[in-house]
């Protein structure tokens, strides 16, 4: 919507020019004139909404998402929409509606999912601020693989409303709206616009004193069957971190290891299809990826794709036949569930009201287009964080040997967020944020 966005900026000049004074204006429009871009599954209006499903083509937004709209009204100008994957819920954002977005670091490599075009945008250049949501990971992890910020609110802070696919029965304690920025400076402002009244949870008004938090460290996850090895560089950058902290901080990062990470994944996915407080089941992915058309069967639909014959992703397809296999064994399941909550008390109890956990943002640097096929797991280092429903920021850290973004998550206690982000802008000073891809 660029020729709509020129003519919004030329109204905020006028108002620029004819306003009493800048403090007014700061606390009307706070983000007055700030471009800002929205991930394709949130509804803005006139812009498609298809999240990358075929059947959804088109489907174009006549209303704004809750938090799309919260930010119109802070002055920010929404430049357009950004790529997915199918319905949210893989790490590449690929479909048949649009095709397939690149990491502008390598464009031979993903740029996440499923707000893999926001994280592309900012990392580009091309946008300043932008809207993402996370239920496995989909702020982070195209945070992390475009060497920006992303942040993960506490949940059941910043609305929902307005996306499609939208949290259902137990999901809604999953799912979170969330800010994707190019500097850590703007996270608070944008998180403070999203969440509106519900703010006032987060403690964003309290100082933050660095040097009286509590800081943890956990390398990996412990050794996951499913889930790769945590590669070098990545734990070399969080050694950095820990070193850079302790020295210039005078703290004593303790390192931890938590047993039940390990099984992250497997927590993840039986918190995901169990049900809600009312006995609701939790909704079908395939009744999902039916939407504006015929019921979708999986086993079916992995046979027309094997013949090029099929209008979804093989991730999607995949995700379809996990959903009945899962289905197996709710025995396991309750077992994993209840981990899950003990594993909630565990992190809960030793975060505090003044503790961060360092972690890895994923196990590897960007994958090459097409290889999370391989390794379909690997999201389970940010999935966890959402079962739980803790605040996580993701923060990069320069660049790898081969000219990838780094990062690390940082994980508060429920409702500080005030932490995590605090940390993050520190560790943007102490290690750069940012870097312009192409600049090596």
């Amino acid at each position: 919507r660029f020729e709509e966005a020129l003519q919004e900026a030329q109204q905020v000049d006028k108002l620029l020019a004819e306003s009493p004074g800048d403090e007014y204006l700061e606390e009307k429009f706070p983000l007055l004139g700030v471009p800002v871009t929205v991930k394709e599954a949130f509804a803005l209006h006139g812009m498609p909404n298809t999240s990358g499903l075929v059947n959804r083509r088109n489907v174009v937004a006549t209303s704004d998402a809750a938090v799309v709209s919260r930010l119109k009204q802070a002055g920010a100008i929404p430049l357009g929409v950004t790529n997915c994957s199918e319905l949210c819920m893989w790490y590449e954002s690929s479909n048949r509606v649009y095709g397939r977005t690149n990491n502008p670091y390598d464009l031979q490599r993903i740029a996440g999912g499923s707000s893999g075009g926001e994280g592309s945008v900012l990392a580009a250049a091309c946008s300043v601020i932008g809207v993402g949501s996370d239920i496995g990971g989909s702020i982070r992890m195209p945070a992390f693989f475009n060497g920006v910020f992303g942040h993960k609110p506490t949940t059941g802070v910043v609305p929902n409303e307005g996306q499609f696919p939208n949290a259902q029965g137990v999901r809604t304690n999953f799912l979170c709206t969330g800010p994707m920025c190019r500097y850590a400076e703007d996270l608070e402002p944008v998180l403070r616009v999203m969440a509106g009244p519900g703010v006032n949870k987060l403690k964003l008004n309290e100082k933050v004193s660095l040097e009286k938090i509590k800081f943890h460290c956990m390398d990996h996850d412990g050794g996951s069957i499913f889930v790769s090895p945590v590669d070098k560089e990545i734990l070399q950058a969080q050694k950095k971190v820990v070193e850079y902290l302790e020295s210039e901080l005078g703290v004593q990062v303790q390192h931890v290891a938590i047993h039940k990470m390990k099984y992250s994944f497997q927590i993840w996915s039986a918190m995901m299809s169990s049900k809600d407080s009312d006995g609701q089941e939790a909704q079908q992915f395939t009744d999902l990826l039916g939407d504006h058309g015929k019921p979708v069967w999986p086993l079916w639909e992995l046979f027309k794709w094997l013949v090029g014959m099929s209008s979804h992703t093989l991730p999607a397809i995949a995700l379809g036949l996990t959903e009945k296999v899962m289905k197996l064994n709710p025995g396991g399941n309750a077992k994993l569930v209840s981990m899950g909550k003990s594993l909630q008390k565990e992190l809960e109890a030793l975060l505090g009201p003044d503790g961060v956990l360092l972690y890895p943002s994923h196990p590897t640097v960007a994958p090459r287009h097409n290889s999370p096929i391989c390794m379909p797991f690997n999201f389970a280092y940010t999935a966890i964080f959402n079962v739980l429903g803790l605040p996580v920021t993701q923060c990069p850290l320069g660049l790898s040997s081969e000219g990838l973004p780094l990062g690390i998550q940082l994980i508060a206690a429920s409702y500080n967020d005030h932490l995590t982000l605090a940390v993050a802008r520190y560790l943007e000073k102490a290690f750069g944020g940012w870097v312009l891809p192409g600049k090596i």
